[in-house]
Protein backbone atom coordinates (compact mmCIF):
# COMPACT_ATOMS: atom_id res chain seq x y z
CA UNK A 1 0.00 0.00 0.00
CA UNK A 2 0.80 3.70 -0.65
CA UNK A 3 0.89 6.53 1.36
CA UNK A 4 1.48 8.89 -1.66
CA UNK A 5 1.01 8.20 -5.44
CA UNK A 6 1.17 10.82 -8.43
CA UNK A 7 -0.23 10.24 -11.85
CA UNK A 8 1.00 12.92 -14.39
CA UNK A 9 0.93 15.31 -11.87
CA UNK A 10 1.83 18.62 -13.31
CA UNK A 11 1.48 22.23 -12.23
CA UNK A 12 2.47 25.11 -15.10
CA UNK A 13 3.67 28.77 -13.74
CA UNK A 14 3.15 30.97 -16.73
CA UNK A 15 5.54 28.73 -19.19
CA UNK A 16 7.37 27.27 -16.40
CA UNK A 17 6.42 23.65 -15.52
CA UNK A 18 8.11 23.24 -11.94
CA UNK A 19 6.43 19.86 -12.27
CA UNK A 20 6.29 17.60 -15.59
CA UNK A 21 3.73 14.78 -15.81
CA UNK A 22 5.16 13.34 -12.64
CA UNK A 23 4.30 9.89 -11.17
CA UNK A 24 5.67 8.69 -7.94
CA UNK A 25 4.58 6.26 -5.07
CA UNK A 26 5.56 6.22 -1.56
CA UNK A 27 5.19 3.51 0.48
CA UNK A 28 3.36 3.30 3.42
CA UNK A 29 5.60 2.75 6.79
CA UNK A 30 9.02 4.22 4.84
CA UNK A 31 11.12 7.10 5.61
CA UNK A 32 11.12 8.63 2.03
CA UNK A 33 14.01 10.99 1.12
CA UNK A 34 12.85 13.67 -1.86
CA UNK A 35 16.37 15.18 -3.31
CA UNK A 36 16.56 17.75 -5.94
CA UNK A 37 18.40 21.13 -6.61
CA UNK A 38 17.12 24.73 -6.13
CA UNK A 39 14.31 24.92 -8.42
CA UNK A 40 14.01 21.26 -9.48
CA UNK A 41 10.23 21.28 -8.05
CA UNK A 42 10.44 19.64 -4.71
CA UNK A 43 8.48 22.26 -2.64
CA UNK A 44 6.04 22.58 -4.87
CA UNK A 45 5.76 19.03 -5.69
CA UNK A 46 4.39 18.80 -1.81
CA UNK A 47 2.02 21.66 -1.70
CA UNK A 48 0.73 19.74 -4.58
CA UNK A 49 0.30 16.62 -2.42
CA UNK A 50 -1.18 18.69 0.23
CA UNK A 51 -4.03 20.28 -1.85
CA UNK A 52 -2.01 24.26 -0.77
CA UNK A 53 -1.54 24.07 -4.78
CA UNK A 54 -3.76 22.71 -7.54
CA UNK A 55 -2.30 20.69 -10.18
CA UNK A 56 -2.44 22.09 -13.62
CA UNK A 57 -3.50 18.06 -14.95
CA UNK A 58 -2.61 15.20 -13.47
CA UNK A 59 -3.73 13.79 -9.49
CA UNK A 60 -2.11 13.09 -6.42
CA UNK A 61 -3.78 10.24 -3.56
CA UNK A 62 -2.98 10.78 -0.27
CA UNK A 63 -3.97 8.15 2.29
CA UNK A 64 -6.11 6.98 -0.01
CA UNK A 65 -7.77 9.91 -1.59
CA UNK A 66 -7.84 12.29 -3.75
CA UNK A 67 -5.48 15.36 -2.50
CA UNK A 68 -8.20 18.04 -4.55
CA UNK A 69 -10.53 16.68 -1.97
CA UNK A 70 -9.01 16.38 1.24
CA UNK A 71 -11.27 16.56 4.33
CA UNK A 72 -10.68 17.72 8.25
CA UNK A 73 -10.72 14.30 9.26
CA UNK A 74 -7.64 13.41 6.52
CA UNK A 75 -5.72 16.31 7.83
CA UNK A 76 -6.14 15.28 11.30
CA UNK A 77 -4.17 12.47 9.79
CA UNK A 78 -1.08 14.59 8.35
CA UNK A 79 1.51 16.67 9.99
CA UNK A 80 3.31 19.35 8.12
CA UNK A 81 6.61 21.44 8.70
CA UNK A 82 7.74 23.86 6.03
CA UNK A 83 9.45 27.52 7.34
CA UNK A 84 6.85 29.57 5.82
CA UNK A 85 4.22 28.06 7.94
CA UNK A 86 1.87 30.48 9.53
CA UNK A 87 2.03 30.23 13.01
CA UNK A 88 -0.13 31.99 16.41
CA UNK A 89 4.24 32.51 17.18
CA UNK A 90 3.37 35.92 19.40
CA UNK A 91 2.12 32.77 22.30
CA UNK A 92 4.55 31.65 25.15
CA UNK A 93 5.54 27.82 24.78
CA UNK A 94 2.31 26.13 27.28
CA UNK A 95 0.27 28.48 25.21
CA UNK A 96 1.40 27.75 22.11
CA UNK A 97 1.16 24.00 22.70
CA UNK A 98 -2.40 24.19 24.54
CA UNK A 99 -3.66 25.77 21.16
CA UNK A 100 -2.03 23.21 19.29
CA UNK A 101 -3.79 20.33 21.90
CA UNK A 102 -6.79 21.57 20.78
CA UNK A 103 -7.20 21.10 17.25
CA UNK A 104 -6.11 16.95 17.24
CA UNK A 105 -8.32 14.13 18.91
CA UNK A 106 -5.09 11.89 18.99
CA UNK A 107 -3.14 14.15 20.88
CA UNK A 108 -0.65 12.06 22.82
CA UNK A 109 0.13 14.03 26.00
CA UNK A 110 2.99 11.42 27.13
CA UNK A 111 4.56 11.89 24.08
CA UNK A 112 4.89 15.95 24.55
CA UNK A 113 5.71 15.72 28.26
CA UNK A 114 8.60 13.39 26.65
CA UNK A 115 9.58 15.94 23.79
CA UNK A 116 9.53 18.87 25.85
CA UNK A 117 12.31 17.54 28.19
CA UNK A 118 13.91 16.15 25.48
CA UNK A 119 14.28 19.84 23.30
CA UNK A 120 14.16 21.91 26.38
CA UNK A 121 12.24 24.98 25.29
CA UNK A 122 11.79 28.08 27.27
CA UNK A 123 8.27 28.82 28.10
CA UNK A 124 8.37 32.61 29.29
CA UNK A 125 9.42 33.39 25.95
CA UNK A 126 7.25 34.33 23.09
CA UNK A 127 7.67 31.40 19.93
CA UNK A 128 8.73 34.46 17.75
CA UNK A 129 11.63 35.03 20.13
CA UNK A 130 13.12 31.73 19.80
CA UNK A 131 16.15 31.14 17.74
CA UNK A 132 15.50 29.57 14.62
CA UNK A 133 16.63 25.78 15.88
CA UNK A 134 14.19 26.64 18.95
CA UNK A 135 11.51 27.34 16.64
CA UNK A 136 12.16 24.34 14.19
CA UNK A 137 12.09 22.31 17.65
CA UNK A 138 8.54 24.31 18.97
CA UNK A 139 6.87 23.46 15.45
CA UNK A 140 8.25 19.61 15.09
CA UNK A 141 6.96 19.56 18.78
CA UNK A 142 3.50 20.64 17.58
CA UNK A 143 3.45 17.81 15.22
CA UNK A 144 4.76 14.77 16.36
CA UNK A 145 2.89 15.01 19.44
CA UNK A 146 -0.56 13.99 17.72
CA UNK A 147 1.20 11.21 16.10
CA UNK A 148 0.61 11.57 12.30
CA UNK A 149 0.40 8.85 9.50
CA UNK A 150 1.77 11.20 7.32
CA UNK A 151 4.70 13.47 8.16
CA UNK A 152 5.62 16.05 5.31
CA UNK A 153 8.92 17.62 6.64
CA UNK A 154 10.18 21.00 3.59
CA UNK A 155 13.60 21.41 4.56
CA UNK A 156 13.47 21.22 8.12
CA UNK A 157 17.25 21.32 9.12
CA UNK A 158 18.11 24.21 6.71
CA UNK A 159 20.78 26.48 8.79
CA UNK A 160 20.59 24.51 12.11
CA UNK A 161 23.63 23.71 14.02
CA UNK A 162 24.61 19.96 14.53
CA UNK A 163 23.28 19.57 18.01
CA UNK A 164 19.94 20.63 17.02
CA UNK A 165 19.57 18.59 13.63
CA UNK A 166 20.36 15.31 15.88
CA UNK A 167 17.55 16.49 18.34
CA UNK A 168 15.14 17.33 15.54
CA UNK A 169 16.36 13.86 14.20
CA UNK A 170 15.63 11.94 17.23
CA UNK A 171 12.33 13.15 17.90
CA UNK A 172 11.22 12.06 14.41
CA UNK A 173 12.62 8.70 15.23
CA UNK A 174 10.32 8.95 18.26
CA UNK A 175 7.39 8.33 16.10
CA UNK A 176 8.83 5.94 13.33
CA UNK A 177 9.41 3.75 16.47
CA UNK A 178 5.58 4.21 17.72
CA UNK A 179 3.32 1.36 17.64
CA UNK A 180 1.51 2.99 15.00
CA UNK A 181 2.80 3.19 11.42
CA UNK A 182 3.79 6.23 10.52
CA UNK A 183 5.22 7.25 6.74
CA UNK A 184 7.68 10.39 6.79
CA UNK A 185 8.54 12.13 3.46
CA UNK A 186 11.42 14.95 3.97
CA UNK A 187 13.12 17.18 1.79
CA UNK A 188 16.22 18.73 2.12
CA UNK A 189 19.66 19.65 0.50
CA UNK A 190 21.25 18.27 4.29
CA UNK A 191 22.35 14.62 2.44
CA UNK A 192 24.69 13.33 4.85
CA UNK A 193 21.20 13.81 7.45
CA UNK A 194 18.96 12.54 4.67
CA UNK A 195 21.30 9.11 4.36
CA UNK A 196 20.90 8.20 8.11
CA UNK A 197 17.49 8.60 8.39
CA UNK A 198 15.87 7.18 5.16
CA UNK A 199 15.22 3.95 3.21
CA UNK A 200 13.61 5.04 0.07
CA UNK A 201 15.00 7.65 -2.21
CA UNK A 202 13.51 10.05 -5.09
CA UNK A 203 15.34 12.50 -6.82
CA UNK A 204 13.81 15.34 -8.80
CA UNK A 205 15.11 17.11 -12.05
CA UNK A 206 13.66 19.66 -13.61
CA UNK A 207 10.37 18.74 -12.21
CA UNK A 208 10.33 14.68 -13.14
CA UNK A 209 11.26 11.93 -11.15
CA UNK A 210 14.61 10.38 -12.31
CA UNK A 211 15.58 7.85 -9.64
CA UNK A 212 13.12 6.28 -7.32
CA UNK A 213 13.62 3.28 -5.11
CA UNK A 214 15.00 1.87 -1.88
CA UNK A 215 17.98 3.40 -0.36
CA UNK A 216 19.87 -0.41 -0.36
CA UNK A 217 18.67 -0.88 -4.01
CA UNK A 218 19.87 2.73 -5.25
CA UNK A 219 23.54 2.10 -3.43
CA UNK A 220 23.65 -1.35 -4.77
CA UNK A 221 23.35 -0.64 -8.39
CA UNK A 222 25.65 2.81 -8.18
CA UNK A 223 28.99 1.80 -8.61
CA UNK A 224 32.45 4.08 -9.04
CA UNK A 225 34.54 1.89 -11.86
CA UNK A 226 38.59 2.62 -12.18
CA UNK A 227 40.27 1.24 -14.68
CA UNK A 228 44.07 1.01 -15.55
CA UNK A 229 46.07 -0.32 -18.17
CA UNK A 230 48.54 0.32 -20.87
CA UNK A 231 46.14 3.00 -23.35
CA UNK A 232 42.68 1.67 -21.81
CA UNK A 233 41.74 5.41 -22.95
CA UNK A 234 41.62 4.15 -26.43
CA UNK A 235 39.28 1.08 -25.52
CA UNK A 236 36.60 3.19 -24.14
CA UNK A 237 33.56 2.31 -26.36
CA UNK A 238 32.21 5.13 -28.71
CA UNK A 239 29.45 5.92 -27.75
CA UNK A 240 29.76 5.13 -24.47
CA UNK A 241 26.66 2.93 -22.68
CA UNK A 242 23.92 5.26 -21.43
CA UNK A 243 24.72 3.41 -18.14
CA UNK A 244 28.09 5.15 -17.72
CA UNK A 245 28.06 8.61 -16.59
CA UNK A 246 30.71 10.89 -15.90
CA UNK A 247 32.99 9.30 -17.74
CA UNK A 248 36.67 10.53 -17.43
CA UNK A 249 40.03 9.78 -19.16
CA UNK A 250 42.52 12.02 -17.90
CA UNK A 251 45.78 9.98 -18.78
CA UNK A 252 45.72 7.35 -21.46
CA UNK A 253 46.45 4.49 -18.63
CA UNK A 254 43.01 5.38 -16.71
CA UNK A 255 39.52 5.61 -17.34
CA UNK A 256 36.88 6.42 -14.40
CA UNK A 257 33.01 6.18 -14.85
CA UNK A 258 30.22 5.57 -12.80
CA UNK A 259 28.39 2.64 -13.74
CA UNK A 260 24.00 3.43 -12.60
CA UNK A 261 23.13 -0.50 -13.35
CA UNK A 262 26.08 -2.27 -11.66
CA UNK A 263 25.16 -6.19 -11.49
CA UNK A 264 26.04 -9.57 -11.35
CA UNK A 265 27.13 -9.76 -15.14
CA UNK A 266 28.42 -6.28 -14.99
CA UNK A 267 32.52 -7.20 -14.03
CA UNK A 268 32.27 -9.61 -16.84
CA UNK A 269 31.24 -7.52 -19.36
CA UNK A 270 33.66 -4.87 -18.37
CA UNK A 271 36.25 -7.09 -18.15
CA UNK A 272 35.16 -7.95 -21.84
CA UNK A 273 35.59 -4.58 -23.13
CA UNK A 274 38.80 -3.85 -20.80
CA UNK A 275 40.89 -7.35 -21.79
CA UNK A 276 43.59 -7.88 -19.40
CA UNK A 277 43.10 -4.11 -17.75
CA UNK A 278 42.79 -3.69 -13.82
CA UNK A 279 39.34 -2.87 -13.23
CA UNK A 280 38.05 -1.79 -9.69
CA UNK A 281 34.60 -1.25 -8.29
CA UNK A 282 33.73 0.66 -4.87
CA UNK A 283 30.53 1.96 -3.64
CA UNK A 284 28.98 6.22 -3.51
CA UNK A 285 27.27 7.80 -0.87
CA UNK A 286 23.98 9.01 -1.40
CA UNK A 287 25.56 12.08 -1.97
CA UNK A 288 27.82 10.91 -4.68
CA UNK A 289 25.23 9.50 -6.41
CA UNK A 290 23.01 12.56 -6.04
CA UNK A 291 25.82 14.76 -8.38
CA UNK A 292 25.65 11.39 -10.47
CA UNK A 293 21.94 11.75 -11.53
CA UNK A 294 22.56 15.01 -13.10
CA UNK A 295 23.45 12.91 -15.90
CA UNK A 296 20.70 10.93 -16.13
CA UNK A 297 16.81 11.55 -18.00
CA UNK A 298 14.23 9.03 -16.29
CA UNK A 299 14.10 7.18 -19.61
CA UNK A 300 17.84 5.92 -18.14
CA UNK A 301 16.16 4.54 -15.03
CA UNK A 302 13.48 2.64 -16.51
CA UNK A 303 10.75 5.67 -15.48
CA UNK A 304 8.74 6.73 -17.79
CA UNK A 305 9.27 9.98 -19.70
Amino acid sequence: MNAIECDALTRHFGKVRAVDRLTLQVPSGSVFALLGSNGAGKTTLLKLILNLLRPSSGQARVLGGNSANLRADTFQRIGYVAEDLIQPDWMELPAFLRYYRSLYRSWDPTLESHLRAKFALPEGVAVRRFSRGMRMKAILLTTLCFRPELLILDEPFSGLDPQVRDDLIEGILELMTASSPCTVVISSHDIAEIERMADWVGILANGRIVVAEPLTELQGRFRRIEVVGPEVRQRIPNPTPAEWVRTEATTPNLVQFIHTRFGDRTESELRSIFLGDRIQSSPLSLREIFLATSKLSPSVNGLPT
